[in-house]
């Protein structure tokens, strides 16, 4: 790309930048930025929970899989008849949002084992590989935000623990075998609240760094 229209290219940037901020302000700016970041891992949880709450037989009222709000997305749904149900709809976010990026990652590492290693190099001999096409880097970038991003929302929500825990309450004297779920929801909540110290970050890395691993494993 020629010198010039990447100096238009930043300049144009700034000035939106700069207009950005001082309509909206810089802490709204940087809100809005985290929430774009979280947009694919927010549409992929609600998602989940749409396909599970079909997979039960549990009619859905109303889905946003995202919006500038808190929460970032949701979906109403019909009183389920039972807990296993409640249960499946409450805990298919872990699940799918687990599969969908630690698939994402080990596509970045798939890519940076057979070719486009160079494209998360720091630094690199002169000569030694060759230079990184756009479409890596875009493709590399991209799939790092997807698993970062759906990675940091597989936890479920305390409001799908709070669902788990009064059916809990309401039903364990008929149906004991609900007191099985307990322990779900006492992890739900402590990791919720652990989400204060980074742990949705955290599990999102952790995934990456298995996806890593096992792709340096099978040798590829």
């Amino acid at each position: 790309m020629p010198v010039d229209t990447v100096l238009l290219v930043a300049a144009v940037v700034l000035v939106i930048a700069v207009l950005a901020t001082a309509l909206v302000g810089v802490g709204t700016l940087l809100w809005m930025g985290v929430q774009l970041l979280a947009l694919p891992g927010v549409a992929v949880h609600e998602y989940a929970h749409k396909r599970a709450c079909d997979l039960v037989g549990v009619p859905v009222l109303e889905v946003v899989y995202f919006r500038f709000g808190t929460p970032a997305g949701y979906v109403r749904h019909a009183q389920p008849d039972r807990y296993r149900e409640s249960f499946v709809i409450s805990v298919a976010p872990f699940l799918v949002n687990t599969v969908v990026s630690l698939a994402a990652f080990l596509g970045l590492a798939a890519l940076a084992a057979t070719g486009g290693a160079d494209v998360l190099s720091v630094s690199e001999l002169p000569g030694a590989m060759e230079a990184p096409s756009r479409e890596e880097i875009a493709l590399a970038l991209g799939l790092g935000w997807l698993g970062l991003s759906v990675g940091m929302q597989a936890f479920p929500s305390t409001g799908d623990a709070n669902t788990l825990w009064r059916r809990s309450r309401a039903e364990w004297r008929r149906s004991p075998v609900v007191l099985l779920g307990i322990p779900v929801v006492f992890v739900i909540y402590v990791a919720n609240l652990l989400s204060w110290l980074w742990a949705d970050v955290l599990y999102a890395l952790a995934l990456g760094v298995a996806a890593f691993y096992a792709v340096g494993a099978l040798g590829l």
